[in-house]
C-alpha cells in the first residue's frame, strides 16, 4: 500500500481572518438590508419605488458597502478553493491579482451602475 506524500503546509495568511470577518459583516449588513428593504418598507413596491427608497444616503451606502463585502468574501472563498490544489507560489501570485482584478471590477461596476441608477431618480 502506498501513502500519499504529506502536504506541506503552506505560509500562514490572514485570508482567512479577512474571510471570518467578512463573513460577519456579511450578516450584519444582511440583517440592515433585509430590515430597510424587506421589513421597512410597507407592502410591495414597484420599481420606481425601490429606486427612490435606495436614494437615501444611508441605504444608498449600505446597498455599495454590500455590493463590495459580497465580493471580497466570494472571491476569498474561490481562492482559498483554487489554492486548495496545490499551486506553486507562482502560480498562486497570478490567481490572487486575477482574482483582485475581478473584484476590482465587480466593484466598481457595481457602484457605476448604483450611481446611474440613483441619478436616474434625480432627473
Amino acid at each position: 500500500m502506498q501513502l500519499l506524500p504529506e502536504k506541506t503546509q503552506a505560509r500562514p495568511s490572514f485570508a482567512w481572518l479577512g474571510q471570518a470577518v467578512s463573513g460577519i459583516l456579511l450578516i450584519a449588513i444582511l440583517l440592515l438590508h433585509m430590515y430597510f428593504q424587506h421589513f421597512q418598507a410597507r407592502g410591495l413596491l414597484n420599481a420606481d419605488e425601490v429606486v427612490a427608497h435606495v436614494a437615501s444616503p444611508v441605504i444608498f451606502g449600505l446597498e455599495i458597502l454590500f455590493v463590495v463585502v459580497v465580493t471580497y468574501h466570494a472571491l476569498l472563498g474561490i481562492r482559498a478553493i483554487i489554492f486548495d490544489l496545490s499551486l506553486t507560489e507562482a502560480t498562486r501570485r497570478k490567481v490572487t491579482i486575477a482574482l483582485t482584478i475581478v473584484g476590482g471590477l465587480t466593484a466598481a461596476y457595481g457602484f457605476i451602475l448604483a450611481v446611474l441608477i440613483r441619478s436616474q431618480m434625480a432627473s
